[in-house]
């Protein structure tokens, strides 16, 4: 297991050494592309597809890297650019960014390039908060090239430069790794496998008079937490069960980032102090290991809890795949219903800078993704509202 806390410190020390040694990181001049692009997809975890990537710069340091869906629509690009720019303004230290924009689409409405009214209007929105553009790319199925060069030059580039490619080579031997694309695939599951002792434990706990259950649940789930290996059957029963009902699995989600502070405030990702990344990481292991073992009936919950995680850690696509994933299970599933509505809508993302309310996003119609991979550590998601806490235990 490779720690997001630990791919962080690999993927900036790796990319501010390469800076350090040569200076501020042009990709289509001083630095390769395919370091470029090795970066990013490791940053990311997957490759990706009819996406625009920035990553925002100062000198020689590397900020936030931002992921988002290309617009599906001409018209909306003004819309467009201001978000993307007030996303990446979140790095108060940015002076300039890098764009890619990965599409098989090809030029519409006389332009040389794809999207390029897009990279104008983003162009004006990011020069209006002091951040210019220093280089792009344009990457497409099999070749990428720099986004400003003469089409007629033909200074593409195949992608198979990117599997040799020095970053590429350092973060592989550090154990990263590169999907080959952003779609999730739960593993196999024993669907029946806990049903009966799931549903006699949901019994109980629906039968206790006092209010011991909590804190029962948090010592189990410390527990399992802080152990090495996967929790026996019997536990992964007890887990599932207590995942039916809100307040505990509140309590629950809010138990994994090892963080002080109140539950909603951690659950929202406002608290100050530095997530256990490490943990984190190890509690979405055992989700998926309780995923496995659990009935369709009991999924829901963890499945939701699945997509929080990745919503903490900056990867808004796979957080929205998650509580689709969990709505298939429970169409009616209320907290995974109200979180993908907070996602396709698109949340103002918290950064490690800046903390602020959720509002509507104007001009994004899929996902995004943030990685803040010079931060100090600190949250990486955009925020997200949930049901307050204090509600009686019931599924």
């Amino acid at each position: 297991m490779n720690p997001l806390s630990e791919r962080r410190r690999n993927l900036t020390a790796t990319a501010d050494a390469a800076l350090e040694r040569e200076g501020p990181w042009k990709p289509s001049r001083s630095r390769p592309p395919a370091d470029v692009l090795s970066f990013i997809g490791h940053t990311l975890g997957f490759w990706s597809q009819e996406s625009l990537v920035c990553i925002t710069l100062d000198t020689n340091h590397i900020g936030v890297t931002l992921r988002v869906d290309l617009p599906k629509h001409d018209g909306g690009e003004r819309a467009y650019a201001r978000t993307v720019a007030g996303y990446l303004a979140n790095d108060t230290n940015a002076t300039s960014a890098l764009v890619a924009v990965y599409t098989s689409a090809a030029p519409t409405g006389g332009q040389d390039k794809p999207y390029a009214a897009v990279i104008a209007a983003l162009t004006g929105a990011l020069a209006e908060r002091q951040i210019t553009i220093r280089d792009g790319l344009l990457v497409g199925d099999e070749t990428a090239s720099p986004y400003d060069d003469d089409p007629n030059l033909n200074c593409a580039l195949p992608l198979s430069m990117v599997d040799s490619s020095e970053i590429n080579a350092e973060l592989v031997y550090r154990g990263s790794s590169v999907a080959r694309t952003g779609r999730i695939t739960l593993p196999p599951s024993n669907k029946e496998a806990t049903f009966h002792a799931v549903e006699d434990r949901i019994k109980s706990i629906g039968q206790s008079h006092d209010h011991g259950a909590i804190e029962r649940a948090r010592t189990l789930w410390a527990g399992i937490l802080e152990a090495k290996t996967y929790p026996t059957d019997d536990q992964t029963a007890a887990l599932i069960a207590n995942f039916q009902f809100a307040a505990i699995r509140d309590q629950l989600m809010a138990d994994i980032p090892g963080v002080d502070g109140p539950m909603e405030k951690i659950l929202l990702a406002q608290t100050p102090g530095k997530p256990q990344w490490a943990r984190v990481e190890w509690a979405q292991q055992i989700l998926l290991h309780a995923y496995t073992l659990s009935s369709t009936k009991h999924s829901a919950p963890l499945l939701t809890a699945i997509g929080y995680i990745n919503w903490w850690e900056g990867r808004g696509s796979k957080a929205h795949q998650y509580m689709e994933l969990a709505l298939e299970a429970d169409p009616g599933y209320r907290l995974a219903k109200l979180s993908d509505q907070l996602l396709a809508t698109e949340c103002s993302p918290a950064g490690t800078r800046t903390r602020t309310p959720p509002i509507r996003r104007e001009g994004l119609e899929g996902q995004t993704d943030q990685h803040p991979l010079s931060a100090s550590g600190g949250w990486a998601n955009p925020v997200m509202l949930l049901c307050k806490p204090g509600r009686p235990i019931r599924p």
